[in-house]
């Protein structure tokens, strides 16, 4: 599998969060030392990818009621062998979503947010890491997003109400960069 796409964007990836730099060279000596590191059976771990769905206002913010885990997330999922993160990304948000791809725009390329967070045991996959690579995009919150059976539901939130759903730190810091574009937009 080729690796030298996400240790590139790895690398250039800049953070002013002290525990999500953390998170960054931790993710990038993972993906340096398993060269199978996008394979959804590694354990301890994993690289997954997801994204933080914003609306054009960026005021509201995407997440969806995971079935299996009971819990408010953002899209994302496993990378399933595929070494193209963003791809992964991209794919998992027009699986979870519903909508085609033309309707899912991102906005850059660039990483948006590395987390680490542990996944609990379920059924036959034993407690394990996830190294979450998150990209922005943007979608039109007039659309109806029709979801899939991954989730119970899916709701636009508005930025001030989003730890009501979800208050992980990785949350507050997806909220914190978000609120900083916004004033800089400004």
């Amino acid at each position: 599998m080729h690796r030298q796409n996400l240790i590139r964007l790895l690398q250039g990836y800049r953070t002013p969060f002290n525990p999500e730099a953390g998170y960054v060279t931790r993710t990038r000596h993972f993906v340096e030392q398993h060269e199978d590191c996008f394979d959804s059976h590694l354990w301890p771990g994993h690289v997954t990818g997801s994204v933080w769905v914003l609306n054009p206002e960026r005021d509201k913010v995407l997440l969806l009621h995971h079935r299996k885990h009971n819990q408010w997330f953002q899209p994302g999922g496993h990378a399933d062998g595929d070494a193209d993160i963003l791809r992964v990304a991209l794919r998992e948000t027009h699986e979870e979503t519903g909508l085609p791809p033309d309707d899912i725009r991102l906005v850059d390329g660039g990483i948006f947010d590395v987390d680490i967070h542990t996944i609990p045991a379920i059924a036959q996959s034993p407690e394990h890491w996830h190294y979450d690579i998150r990209f922005l995009v943007e979608i039109d919150d007039r659309l109806p997003v029709p979801g899939n059976d991954e989730s119970h539901q899916i709701l636009w939130v508005p930025l001030e109400e989003v730890t009501r759903f979800n208050h992980n730190l990785s949350t507050y810091r997806m909220l914190e960069k978000t609120r900083r574009m916004r004033v800089t937009a400004a």
